[in-house]
């Protein structure tokens, strides 16, 4: 794969760190700005297989928690919005914090394989933390916005096997 430039690379993390700080500052409107028409963001679980299992290529079946396009991604913001949802209230504090950024050219130009670690914190009432750690495959393009790109497909996968959230009604 042929590299990008160092400048490339620079500006792609800035917009994945400003579209985590969408996130943790509850801008949704703008954060689904970012995200484009065709967008496909998908939550998948991370299962279990014994090593004798992987070493023949043998996969447990996955399973998907979320499965979104942009219409669903905007009826969600819009339930946030309404002050209704009880999964969120009161309100999530979060933290998102993206990392080890790999950038890789496609085959179409101004399209991007991204690929990523992240963590995030989610804190609610006096007690409730949930941490949630994983891998991201984000799919960008270049596009003649303020933001400079969009996600045309997010895939998330987190480490944790079973989650121990009472919800996962924040966005990655």
């Amino acid at each position: 794969m042929s590299q990008i430039s160092i400048e490339l690379q620079h500006e792609i993390s800035q917009f994945l760190y400003r579209e985590a700080k969408l996130l943790d500052d509850w801008k949704f409107r703008e954060w689904l700005d970012v995200m484009a028409d065709d967008v496909s963001y998908v939550l998948r679980t991370t299962p279990n297989a014994q090593t004798r299992d992987r070493r023949r290529s043998v996969e447990p079946p996955t399973t998907w928690v979320f499965n979104d396009n942009k219409f669903l991604l905007e009826r969600r913001v819009a339930r946030l919005e309404t002050g209704m949802a009880w999964a969120e209230e009161p309100p999530s504090r979060t933290t998102h914090m993206v990392s080890n950024v790999i950038v890789e050219p496609t085959k179409v130009e101004g399209e991007y394989d991204v690929y990523v670690t992240y963590l995030l914190y989610r804190s609610q009432k006096e007690k409730d933390i949930t941490i949630y750690c994983g891998k991201r495959h984000d799919k960008i393009r270049k596009v003649d916005t303020a933001q400079g790109f969009e996600i045309f497909n997010r895939k998330i996968t987190l480490d944790q096997v079973t989650y121990n959230s009472h919800n996962l009604s924040v966005f990655f």
